[in-house]
């Protein structure tokens, strides 16, 4: 069963297209088969993709009871274009799920059919089939409604919306509030396509869907509510309006009457203007005579060589310069000589700092060994390189020390070291005497 699905008058009429299956047309699954439908201009065109009508078009052909569940997902494109028309739309949520076209047809397709090319894809084994749906648009007998109201319903997708017994469940309570003799459903928008967000996977939030209906009455005094001066301050301080037929809805519907819209289309004023020729309109010129081929050709030699050459010219004079500057006119030959003499004289003060004499470090000189008396050689022979000697040496009871017995208050003795001074190989006693005469 392939339904297409239109929803008009006082209720919400369900035409349902049934299409038989042959067992001839089951095994041939490359038969291309044509679809009629007969919407209305101005009034909402469901057609439901169902995949139940697609699985016995993929080998191997299910047999008789046996159940497929084959991912399968749909591409419907206007014949001999890549895209649908403007006024159709199409959605499925998952490959496990029908696929549905709707939108509302324009007045100026009436009369025209429009061919829509079904694509099946059986994403397990990836066979295709493909079908023809014809739309053949009739003219609404009152188009349009000259009142059309757009509710926004909060709890909804627009797939669960285009549902026959959702959407005819919807019209009713609208049909309760508004008390219209003729109703119908224009159009069905996805937020989405207005610019909301996709929603968070939490609360099991949904996306949002608007709905357009027309009817022949004017807007009943609850659905005029909304435009008090009251709801429309608490509209604006983003707080919830209050509407007396809301409880009509809110068993099913969740309205944010703040997006309501009302329109009534017997007060619009028509902004079509016939145009008048005059000023600001090009006259009429005539057929476009194109150039004559006697045209002399043009010699672009000598164009080729100035763009040419003068760059080439410029370059070529800055480079002699840099040339010149660098080569004959160097300034760094005094300071290569003396950069020379200073390594030469950094090269000597190091050779010199070898052979100097000078007293050796405190901590090198050799003392007497505090336990044995014996002589420690010192750490560093003559011809140690002083220059990369450290300043500061481990202590420790080297050579050149002495040491001399020191009485504390207690009456016992400490020793006490004394370091012994040279001066060009001269031994220094000075310090020592002086502490022997304390």
């Amino acid at each position: 069963m392939f339904p297409s699905l239109q929803f008009s008058s006082d209720s919400v009429n369900i035409i349902w297209n049934v299409v038989i299956i042959s067992p001839v047309y089951t095994l041939f699954s490359k038969v291309h088969s044509d679809r009629n439908v007969y919407p209305s201009a101005g009034v909402l065109f469901v057609h439901v993709l169902e995949r139940e009508y697609f699985k016995g078009e993929f080998p191997p052909y299910p047999k008789p009871g046996e159940v497929s569940n084959d991912p399968i997902t749909f591409n419907t494109n206007l014949m001999g274009y890549p895209d649908r028309p403007g006024w159709l739309r199409y959605i499925q949520r998952t490959p496990y799920s029908d696929g549905v076209l709707y939108g509302s047809p324009t007045a100026e397709n009436v009369g025209k059919p429009t061919i829509i090319e079904i694509t099946a894809y059986n994403r397990r084994t990836f066979e295709t089939a493909r079908h023809n749906l014809i739309i053949n648009i009739m003219s609404a007998e009152e188009f349009p409604l000259p009142y059309q109201a757009e509710f926004f319903i909060k709890n909804m997708n627009v797939e669960e919306i285009l549902a026959s017994e959702v959407l005819g469940d919807f019209l009713g309570a609208v049909k309760n509030v508004w008390q219209p003799e003729r109703l119908n459903a224009i159009n069905i928008t996805s937020a989405l396509d207005r610019g909301g967000r996709v929603p968070l996977p939490i609360n099991d939030m949904k996306e949002g869907v608007y709905v357009m209906v027309g009817a022949d009455v004017a807007f009943s005094s609850c659905l005029r509510e909304v435009e008090n001066p009251q709801n429309q301050l608490r509209c604006s301080q983003e707080m919830e309006p209050v509407i007396t037929c809301d409880k009509k809805f809110r068993t099913q519907f969740y309205i944010d009457w703040c997006k309501i819209s009302l329109v009534d289309k017997t007060k619009q004023v028509s902004t079509y203007q016939e145009v008048v020729r005059g000023e600001g309109i090009l006259p009429d010129g005539g057929e476009y005579k194109p150039p004559s081929e006697s045209l002399k050709s043009r010699d672009y030699y000598t164009d080729f060589l100035v763009t040419l050459a003068v760059p080439s010219a410029v370059a070529l004079v800055l480079f002699l310069i840099l040339a010149y500057i660098m080569c004959c006119r160097r300034e760094g030959v005094i300071q290569l000589v003396h950069h020379s003499s200073i390594q030469k004289s950094t090269k000597e003060l190091r050779d010199m700092s070898k052979n100097r004499e000078i007293a050796w470090p405190l901590s090198t000189l050799p003392v007497f060994h505090p336990v044995t008396g014996e002589i420690i050689p010192p750490l560093h022979t003559d011809n140690y390189d002083s220059t990369n000697m450290p300043l500061m040496q481990t202590q420790q009871n080297l050579p050149h020390q002495t040491q001399i017995p020191q009485q504390q208050t207690t009456g016992d003795f400490r020793l006490t070291t004394f370091q012994r001074f040279e001066v060009n190989g001269i031994p220094e006693e000075r310090k020592l005497t002086e502490a022997m005469s304390l």
